[in-house]
């Protein structure tokens, strides 16, 4: 019986497809989780998020990226809650007068969003302070040719998760 890979590199290295892949596959997505949840637990130590959570501005940010108003399938689309604590967070921003909601016209029961200039604004000044924290940390632990490749390969699996299993 052949030795299966003992580290993701090692069966990466050219490892025959089955179980091997399966263990690399798997050691990978680990680790991407990993350097997710030290980075994410780094950001949310920082300073910068004024009177708004993580997930407020996940928010925020989606919709600066929007140029038009979208609905709350396609903003679920891009942050990681359930339909319903979405539902709840969009109301809250909107309480706060950070995004605008607008009856669909093409669906009267849909609602369509968007930010408000005062919401606009607030992901302006937060970004800036975040998109520095995130090169930073970025930048600094890997090298230029490193970070052109996880941005390739975050392209790459982005573009495949509307495949089915």
């Amino acid at each position: 019986m052949p030795r299966l890979a003992s580290t993701p590199g090692e069966a990466a290295a050219g490892a025959p497809p089955g179980r091997a892949a399966g263990v690399t596959a798997n050691g990978a997505w680990e680790a991407l989780m990993a350097a997710h949840s030290a980075l994410l637990r780094q950001f949310a130590a920082r300073g910068i998020w004024e009177d708004i959570s993580m997930k407020e501005y996940d928010v925020l940010y989606t919709l600066s990226k929007c140029p038009d108003p979208i609905s709350l399938t396609e903003l679920n689309r891009h942050v990681l809650l359930s339909q319903p604590a979405m539902s709840r967070l969009v109301e809250r921003l909107a309480g706060r007068g950070l995004i605008d909601r607008y009856v669909d016209a093409a669906d009267r029961r849909g609602v369509r969003l968007s930010l408000t200039p005062a919401g606009r604004e607030l992901q302006a000044r937060i970004g800036r302070r975040h998109a520095r924290d995130v090169a930073r940390a970025v930048a600094g632990a890997l090298t230029y040719e490193e970070i052109r490749q996880l941005a390739a390969i975050g392209r790459k699996l982005a573009a495949d998760r509307d495949k089915t299993l």
